[in-house]
């Protein structure tokens, strides 16, 4: 008998590529459950076509649940309720507002409230193995130094409205420790898979290549401030593999995980990396992060440049995830965060493929 999966989230890429990962390596799977936002219902049925056609799951295997993490029950239908308390063995809740300027007001119903009716829906499931929940590094905030995968609340202060909503989420999950068999993931800066490239949006690290690739006819294009702290870049195929073991493995339950970059490069050496394998260039001289900051609180001049203000945050960003548990509890199973450097070929390669592509794109604001 497999397991039965509930995955908020769905048909968004982690969720997806979590899903094939566990078929690829024959987890036991008797049953998927996905909740899906009605209005994204249609690209969850493309999305199953999809596995389907791949050999990678029968369709009987699979039940759409039209619902929404922020209301009761997660606006699941009551004929469903009864069969899901007493067949769901594992949750996976990914579904989140991730963009780093998204508003206040949004960030807190779909994050922290959303968080909330999830943890309210595992407490009901009278078969579950393990809740999954996806939180971020950045819930440390605005703290420096080295930062504890133990450590969660030290009253930090936050850079946008994606970490605070995350942090109280994290909260929130924390509180029920006792009560659910729970494994906290907290990825860095998530990039495209390190050996295809392939990512769903252009968020992040792609946010530098945008900036390069728009100002490519300039003769020359400086540094970003002095680019000594270190950008945690971490390949989503590492999240999905670490994830999918973490939250199987007995010594998974009760922790909270870094999968971050054991040893991530510098601001300035990602950015001299993605330069030369975009342009086939060098950086030469610097303009100073403050300056660069005024130029982005002009909403046209960031629509130009494909660039979230916020994401400038980063480049003086002075924390260092630890990330010894996962190291260790990933000992034996193959696992391994792969050398940023050694993806930068397939990453640039991707974008150049799909940069004009407005669905990989993000609105910037």
């Amino acid at each position: 008998m497999g397991n039965t999966y509930f995955f908020t989230g769905f048909p968004g890429f982690i969720a997806s590529q979590i899903i094939r990962y566990m078929m690829k390596e024959s987890y036991e799977i008797d049953h998927i459950y996905a909740l899906v936002l009605p209005d994204m219902i249609n690209e969850a049925e493309k999305e199953i076509e999809r596995l389907s056609e791949d050999k990678l799951i029968d369709k009987t295997q699979f039940t759409i649940l039209p619902g929404d993490i922020t209301k009761d029950n997660l606006g699941i239908a009551d004929e469903y309720m009864a069969s899901l308390r007493g067949a769901v063995t594992h949750v996976f809740h990914l579904a989140a507002i991730y963009d780093l300027a998204v508003p206040k007001d949004v960030a807190y119903l779909v994050n922290v409230q959303g968080t909330s009716k999830v943890n309210e829906f595992v407490k009901e499931m009278n078969k579950l193995q393990r809740y999954i929940y996806f939180s971020t590094a950045y819930v440390a905030g605005d703290r420096a130094g080295t930062i504890l995968e133990s450590e969660l609340e030290k009253n930090q202060t936050f850079q946008n409205y994606y970490e605070e909503t995350k942090y109280e989420a994290e909260v929130l999950v924390k509180k029920i420790f006792n009560e659910v068999p729970t494994t906290i993931i907290r990825p860095g800066i998530v990039k495209g898979d390190s050996i295809t490239g392939e990512t769903i949006k252009f968020d992040g690290p792609y946010f530098i290549l945008n900036f390069l690739d728009r100002l490519r006819f300039l003769p020359i294009l400086p540094n970003i401030g002095r680019g000594q702290v270190e950008l945690n870049l971490v390949p989503v195929d590492y999240i999905i593999a670490a994830s999918c073991y973490l939250g199987h493995a007995s010594v998974g339950e009760g922790k909270t995980y870094h999968l971050t970059d054991p040893s991530p490069y510098k601001a300035s050496e990602v950015y001299t990396m993605l330069m030369g394998e975009l342009l086939h260039k060098k950086p030469r001289g610097r303009i100073p992060i403050s300056l660069t900051r005024t130029f982005l609180q002009i909403k046209n001049l960031r629509k130009v440049l494909g660039v979230e203000k916020e994401s400038l945050d980063y480049f003086s960003y002075e924390a260092r995830f630890d990330c010894s548990t996962a190291k260790n509890d990933l000992k034996g199973s193959g696992i391994t965060c792969p050398d940023f450097k050694s993806g930068v070929k397939e990453m640039v390669a991707y974008y150049n493929k799909h940069k004009h592509d407005k669905n990989k794109q993000l609105i910037i604001r």
